[in-house]
């Protein structure tokens, strides 16, 4: 899906079929079926239409006057190898029509055909080639990003706030805070601080709180002289001098047990720190952003953080969206991680079916970001299981084009409901509804304002 309109723009069927009577009943059995359809009686014709990435199908028969449809399979595949083209073969062609596949035909039919058959093949054949332009045109723009755009990707609102707001902060000397859920993101977002600031040039020192043992905490942290303890046979530098004139990155700060809460809070207020073993205080010049997953300030008030560490940080804060309120990311992140996995593993980036971007779009991502990279590196790898069941849907048949719609309508509800606590006023603003439109929605999605009226544990409006 390159975004949701071009994800739902009709797909040309170009019908090539000498026969009149023939060519008026299929023509006419493809738009009932709601496809659009353009129909000629020769070959040539239908071959000026081709273009690289033409978006569309080509349907031909094979026995034609002039070029037949073989001559013009040949002629199409050395303008787009991908296009996807069905031949029609006469009975008793099966020969002909098995060679036509080795030479890269889609399909074939053979003649007599019902209208249901036919309609089929197509469909099928337009879900692929919408796949196929899709992922060429998430390719095209993961090429063209550029700076912050290629490191935190998507084209929603709120990441695109995301984004402004690190560009605009990337300089300030003060500290920051990071809230979000796990896996949103929150290295990649201080690593974008970093690396658009003056200090990029200098260390990124990233330390998780959570992962060291407190008993080692202020060697590593603090660094510590030779004989400061037992086993210290030598000088080492601890990771917050190690970040002077850079940046220090503080992950899961939520997890720091108390009595360090007490040391680190000194270093952040001081901008000195004291090795172990050592009297001298050494200044480091370090711009400290701090990362969460829990509301510090409902923690500081349970007394389970230092109120003064949490005004010490709660200085510039940054929240990050999970996935499940970005949905219409999913398509360009899930290309991105396909196609870095396949370069890692070294295997063939797979196209995404129709089915699996539309269980992509509906899985309600706890893990967010991380899990999604997850599940692309286990479809390249061609495992189905682990998956949440989304792998097992990568050779399903496509969802149908008003169930796919009615779910990015539904996402699209859910998301500025809960943007807007509930407030169905403020919601038919920002959707540019009219109120009882979006009333007659919800009713038809089941969704309730009142469900959306208290903001989830661990986050801040």
């Amino acid at each position: 899906m390159i975004d949701a309109l071009s994800a739902q723009l009709p797909l040309q069927v170009l019908l090539v079929e000498d026969d009149a009577t023939v060519r008026a009943g299929s023509e006419q059995a493809l738009e009932l079926a709601g496809l659009e359809v353009r129909s000629f009686h020769s070959a040539e014709l239908a071959y000026k239409l081709i273009t690289p990435g033409f978006a569309g199908v080509l349907v031909s028969d094979v026995r034609l006057p002039g070029m037949n449809g073989l001559e013009l399979l040949a002629a199409v595949k050395l303008i787009d190898p991908e296009l996807p083209v069905i031949i029609v073969t006469g009975h008793g062609d099966i020969t002909m029509a098995v060679q036509a596949m080795r030479d890269g035909a889609y399909d074939f039919i053979a003649k007599p055909y019902s209208s249901e058959q036919l309609v089929d093949v197509v469909q099928r054949a337009v879900a692929t080639r919408r796949l196929m332009l899709e992922v060429h045109s998430l390719r095209r723009k993961l090429e063209h990003n550029e700076g912050i755009e290629a490191m935190l990707l998507g084209n929603s609102a709120a990441i695109r706030d995301v984004r402004r707001l690190i560009l605009d902060l990337a300089d300030e000397p003060a500290d920051v805070l990071i809230y979000g859920e796990t896996g949103t993101g929150k290295e990649m977002v201080a690593r974008c601080l970093h690396q658009h600031s003056r200090r990029a040039k200098h260390n990124f020192v990233a330390i998780n709180c959570g992962a060291i043992p407190e008993s080692i905490f202020e060697s590593e942290v603090f660094g510590h002289e030779p004989g400061a303890f037992t086993g210290a046979a030598k000088r080492q530098i601890g990771k917050i001098e190690h970040a002077d004139q850079g940046s220090l990155f503080l992950d899961e700060i939520e997890s720091l047990p108390m009595a360090l809460q007490v040391k680190l809070l000194r270093v952040l207020q001081e901008r000195y720190v004291e090795r172990l073993g050592s009297n001298n205080l050494l200044p480091v010049d370090v711009r400290v952003i701090a990362a969460s997953k829990a509301d510090l300030k409902e923690l500081s008030d349970q007394q389970k953080f230092r109120s003064d560490l949490y005004y010490r940080l709660n200085l510039i804060v940054l929240h990050l969206p999970p996935l499940r309120e970005r949905r219409e990311d999913i398509p360009l992140l899930f290309e991105h991680f396909v196609l870095d996995a396949a370069a890692r593993y070294k295997r063939p980036a797979p196209i995404i079916s129709g089915a699996m971007m539309h269980s992509l779009m509906a899985h309600a991502w706890p893990g967010n970001v991380r899990e999604l990279r997850n599940i692309a590196d286990r479809f390249v790898l061609g495992l189905s299981s682990g998956g949440e069941g989304i792998l097992a849907a990568r050779d399903a048949a496509p969802a149908p084009l008003s169930e796919q719609v009615n779910g990015f309508e539904k996402a699209l509800i859910e998301r500025e409901l809960r943007n807007v606590a509930g407030n169905v006023a403020e919601a038919c603003i920002v959707l540019s509804l009219p109120k009882q439109t979006l009333y007659h929605k919800m009713q038809k999605y089941n969704l309730v304002a009142e469900d959306y009226r208290t903001p989830a544990a661990g986050t801040e409006r």
